[in-house]
């Protein structure tokens, strides 16, 4: 196809209403599938879930906690949105999983529908489609969008802010004035981004805004934004729960969400989670994959192109910020989502300037290296997919049985991951343009989509509360309490209800002998403890059988035992 008739029936495609029907329904198509069949994940979302039953449960919808403790971690805003989904949709006593999900899905789509829109005022609606298309096919996205954590919805709030932010200085520079809905828009999207995960989206305003300022040496057209009512129209969105929280929390909230959770990241690895500065570049192959392909292509336009103010108003949305990110100690990759819709479109510019317009070709040393890396990751993807579900088992020493479902699942991944590796370099030769756009996006679905669906829920050996729910599930009572000693995920309080036990082997002997609890879950490494426990209390353990599994939040294998203990 040539590129004549390509960037034809690209014109078409991005003309009124069709971008917004195919971006969405490419979304839903990503989004989707695998939402309600996969478990409740450890450790972050199993506490956003849980602290949002909870919500439901008291009423109280100031505070957040999990069990008997206060999460004072995050703003409040994520957790509303979920109780409002949950509470239409579902119940608070349901453990389906999907309502509380929602509230990503809807996040992750907003954000590409954002960055069409943000796409099309920076450059032609073309660039702006291939852009978010891409952005809704990476990997880190798609899996965002599964999981009911703050990271999407707050995606969404970051680029409605940062679209408005480059329309203002985009309109300074073409001489044209801002509308008051923009500059609107842009302090509504900070208060909702602070009310829901606090001040990334404020902090990423600044780091774009201060360089294009200094460099630019016009600071004057961030005066377009209104900031003298649009301040105080951000905080009207975050204080008044602010005020409650402090009030309630005898200004606990603060301390220990901007004390120890932000402060202490920036200040040193939290939870295990360190790395060296590089490990969100070196990371980028994966979690920006299929995009991944193109971020060689947009590097060097972005470079050639940086006096032009769109490309210099992405690169400072992009390298301050990201820099910030590699000299923080504490990292996850999901932490770097914020930047993929400025390096989305700049990949997809890249590609319309090396199709349609002229752009001289990539060195001949550099034009592979994002190819190659992106088909060692699409290759290695479609066939973990393939040959996960049969050898997991075998890997970790434990049962897994074969599931014909999973097998199909991966096959389709693995064919997709080669066919796209073989278009790209044999038929293509490494020819990057927009139809490579399509290729990408296309290996994407089909790689991301049947592994969310079919292939990782599926794999028994990695989800141990889901196990435990069963094997709870053929003895439990209507109504009765279930303690845990050993074995202390929120996806088990969640799957088991609130007043789970999570105790010490001598606690839950305790329990069982006033009745406070009638079944036990005891991991085997606590077996030998809990049984001494229970005998010192007059009482005789019977088991009613086990499960095993790994535990991915700390890499254990474990045993899952269930006890109920009564008077000889």
């Amino acid at each position: 196809m040539s590129s004549l008739v390509l960037g034809q029936r690209l014109d078409y495609l991005a003309e009124g209403w069709r971008p917004w029907v195919l971006l969405l329904l490419l979304s839903l198509s990503l989004f989707l599938p695998g939402l309600t069949a996969l478990p409740p994940v450890d450790r972050d979302e199993a506490r956003y879930i849980q602290a949002t039953r909870q919500m439901l449960e008291t009423g109280d919808l100031v505070q957040i906690r999990f069990q008997d403790e206060a999460r004072n971690k995050k703003p409040v805003g994520i957790y509303w949105l979920q109780s409002a989904l949950v509470d239409s949709l579902s119940s608070a006593e349901a453990t389906a999983v999907w309502p509380y999900r929602l509230a990503s899905v809807i996040g992750a789509v907003a954000a590409v529908l954002l960055t069409f829109l943000f796409g099309s005022v920076i450059f032609e609606r073309r660039v702006a489609l291939i852009g978010a298309g891409l952005l809704a096919s990476t990997a880190n996205l798609v899996y965002t969008a599964h999981i009911a954590t703050t990271d999407a919805v707050q995606l969404a709030c970051i680029v409605a802010a940062q679209g408005a932010l480059g329309a203002a200085y985009l309109a300074q520079r073409r001489g044209e004035t801002l509308p008051n809905i923009t500059a609107a828009i842009f302090w509504v999207a900070l208060g909702l981004g602070m009310l829901v995960k606090g001040p990334i989206a404020p902090g990423l305003a600044a780091a774009t805004a201060l360089p294009l300022m200094i460099v630019d040496r016009r600071p004057r057209w961030f005066l377009s934004l209104k900031p003298l009512w649009g301040v105080p129209l951000a905080l009207l969105i975050v204080l008044p729960w602010l005020v409650l929280i402090e009030i309630q929390t005898g200004g606990a909230f603060l301390q220990d969400s901007v004390g120890h959770d932000f402060l202490g990241k920036v200040a040193g690895a939290q939870e295990a989670h360190g790395a060296p500065p590089g490990y969100y570049l070196g990371l980028a192959p994966i979690t920006f994959w299929p995009a991944s392909l193109f971020l060689g292509a947009g590097i060097v336009w972005a470079w050639r192109s940086r006096r032009l103010p769109a490309a210099r108003l992405l690169i400072a949305w992009i390298v301050p910020f990201w820099i910030l990110l590699e000299l923080v100690p504490t990292k996850l990759p999901h932490y770097v989502l914020p930047l993929y819709p400025a390096l989305a479109l700049l990949s997809a510019k890249a590609l319309v300037a090396l199709g349609e317009e002229g752009m001289a070709d990539l060195r001949p040393w550099f034009r592979p290296v994002f190819p190659v890396l992106w088909a060692i990751v699409g290759l290695g993807l479609g066939l973990t997919l393939l040959i996960l579900p049969p050898i997991l088992g075998t890997l970790l020493g434990l049962p897994e049985a074969f599931n014909t479902k999973a097998l199909s699942a991966g096959g389709i991944a693995a064919a997709a991951a080669i066919v796209a590796t073989w278009q790209i370099f044999i038929r293509d030769r490494l020819r990057l343009g927009p139809t490579s756009a399509l290729v990408a996006i296309l290996v994407g679905l089909l790689v991301l989509a049947p592994g969310l669906q079919g292939v990782v829920p599926r794999l028994d050996a990695l989800w141990l509360s889901r196990s435990a729910e069963l094997l709870v599930s053929l003895q439990r009572h209507p109504g009765e309490r279930v303690g845990s000693t050993g074995y202390t995920e929120a996806s088990l309080v969640f799957l088991l209800g609130t007043d789970t036990a999570l105790v010490s082997p001598e606690a839950l002997a305790a329990d069982l002998a006033d009745h406070s609890v009638g079944l036990a879950l005891v991991e085997g490494r606590e077996e030998e403890a809990f049984r001494a426990a229970v005998a010192a209390q007059g009482l005789k353990p019977h088991a009613y059988g086990q499960v095993q599994g790994l535990d991915y939040s700390n890499g254990k294998k474990m045993v899952l035992i269930l006890y109920r203990a009564e008077k000889p």
